[in-house]
Parts: structure tokens; C-alpha cells; sequence
């Protein structure tokens, strides 16, 4: 018989783990008296049991709950009429994408936000927001 710090030092493992092993039940025959642990050996070493790789998770994928915003991008308009480009101007954030597009067609119902103190995280103060579930796609007209 022998204690954690012998364990640990036969098995050439931590002591913290020798007593990790043993709140699982994880070593044959070991035994608490008082405040000490008596571990058994087996030729030579203590016998531990195999483990399972852990529970199996019982989370399930969940449908990301952000709505989907749609802003104009105020750079782009600024920057297209200096330097005579035609970079999309609306800007679409859905989850942790962000599109850019020239027009967008929203086929459900949306809303218009309007808040000074607490814009965006790109800066935003007006913006049009979705449910995730509305679709939100390029149009394109023909001018």
C-alpha cells in the first residue's frame, strides 16, 4: 500500500491528477482512511481504469438570434463622388457577415432605427433592421 505522492511518483504523473483519478474511482482498490488514501499495487504499480473521453455534449446548434441590418455606408457615397467610382454604398451585416451591394430587396417586414447616442459598431445611426428569417437579397433594376 502505498500513498498519493508514492502513486504519483510510480505512475510518473502529478500528485493532482493521482487525486483526480482517485475522486473518479478511477483507481483499483484504493481506499480513504482518515484523511489519507491507501492505493494498492499491482505488480509494482497502482492499476488504473480506463476513462471515457467525457459526457457527451447535449448542446444543440442554435439558430443565431442577431437580425439583420442593412446601412449605407457614407465612406463609399463620399469616396464614389471624389474619385468618380461606383462602389456599392449598402452595406448588409447578417451574423458575423457583411456584404456590400448597390440595392437590396427586403421580402418581409423591417424596421427603421434611428439612434444618435448608440450607433453601430461601424458607425451607423440610421439603419433598417430585419428578423433572420426575412430574406435579404441584391437586386438589380434595369435603368
Amino acid at each position: 500500500m502505498v500513498g498519493t505522492t508514492e502513486a504519483a511518483r510510480l505512475l510518473k504523473i502529478c500528485t493532482q491528477r493521482v487525486r483526480c483519478l482517485l475522486k473518479e474511482g478511477r483507481i483499483k482498490g484504493a481506499k480513504k482512511v482518515g484523511r489519507f488514501w491507501q492505493i494498492p499495487l499491482f505488480k509494482g504499480k497502482p492499476k488504473v481504469t480506463r476513462g471515457s473521453r467525457g459526457p457527451k455534449p447535449n448542446c444543440r446548434k442554435r439558430t443565431p438570434t442577431a437580425p439583420t441590418r442593412i446601412c449605407v455606408n457614407q465612406h463609399h457615397i463620399r469616396s464614389n463622388s471624389k474619385h468618380g467610382t461606383n462602389k456599392p454604398v449598402v452595406r448588409v451585416e447578417s451574423g458575423r457577415s457583411v456584404s456590400y451591394y448597390h440595392d437590396v430587396e427586403i421580402a418581409g417586414s423591417c424596421r427603421v432605427i434611428y439612434s444618435p447616442d448608440k450607433p453601430l459598431g461601424c458607425g451607423a445611426k440610421v439603419w433598417i433592421e430585419v428578423e433572420r428569417d426575412v430574406m435579404v437579397e441584391s437586386f438589380t433594376s434595369s435603368a
